[in-house]
């Protein structure tokens, strides 16, 4: 499997962030890693071995970044606009940095996301927001709305990253409504230990997507299904199966 590592300065952050590319061709993927989470976590909890047959296959490629949840999602005792911020900074960093060179090497094709916990709710948002660079995304055990993780809060800027929200009021003829009905989207959740508030996250943006009429593939499994690895990397591969 090749594999390279990447370091280079990020002007929206005002850092440098590190990123990894596992495969040589395919779909470019972008995996954002769960809660807190780094570019190495994929590899680490045998999420990329999970992936390999597509990887060298040539149908995958694998772009792993750095969250910085500790300063946005995660800073529960920070000023809620001053985190939706930093977090906009972020997904900045992800489209004018990281997109455009997985496409590059994507050979001008669309990229998708994949993402676990924290992870799926990133997936999810950048899936949602920009379908004209994104037309695939698997989200794995997330919360779709955003206020939930900012105690309460509402501003304009929340409103844009959150998908229960901003998903209710798209106006039917908004030119992103075709380009969801031409995607490949997959939404799962268990029902056992730790699932709790993330199954209840997923029913709510899923009522949400039955009645803007989008075809989302929303999947709940069983009771014994827990949040955790063991069961994240056999719904990898159950998902990725469905479309490559």
């Amino acid at each position: 499997m090749q594999i390279q590592e990447h370091n280079w300065y990020s002007a929206s952050l005002n850092r440098n962030m590190p990123l990894k590319i596992y495969g040589h061709a395919g779909k470019p993927c972008l995996v954002i890693p769960s809660q807190n989470g780094k570019h190495n976590d994929f590899e680490g909890f045998g999420m990329v071995e999970a992936c390999r047959s597509w990887i060298d296959a040539g149908k995958l490629q694998l772009f792993c970044i750095d969250t910085i949840d500790e300063e946005t999602v995660s800073c529960t005792w920070g000023d809620p606009r001053q985190r939706i911020e930093q977090h906009e900074r972020w997904v900045q960093y992800i489209m004018q940095d990281v997109v455009p060179m997985m496409e590059q090497y994507g050979g001008g094709q669309k990229c998708m996301t994949v993402g676990c916990s924290m992870g799926a709710y990133h997936a999810g948002n950048l899936f949602f927001r920009f379908p004209d660079r994104f037309n695939a995304t698997i989200c794995l055990s997330g919360v779709y709305d955003v206020t939930t993780m900012l105690n309460g809060y509402m501003d304009g800027l929340v409103y844009l990253n959150s998908p229960y929200h901003c998903l209710q009021n798209m106006p039917e003829d908004h030119p992103y409504m075709e380009l969801y009905r031409q995607s490949n989207a997959y939404i799962c959740v268990g029902q056992g230990a730790w699932e709790d508030e993330l199954l209840e996250d997923t029913r709510k943006l899923d009522w949400v997507l039955k009645s803007r009429n989008i075809p989302v593939f929303v999947d709940y499994w069983g009771y014994d299904v827990n949040h955790d690895w063991d069961w994240w990397r056999i719904q990898i591969q159950y998902f990725l199966g469905k479309f490559l």
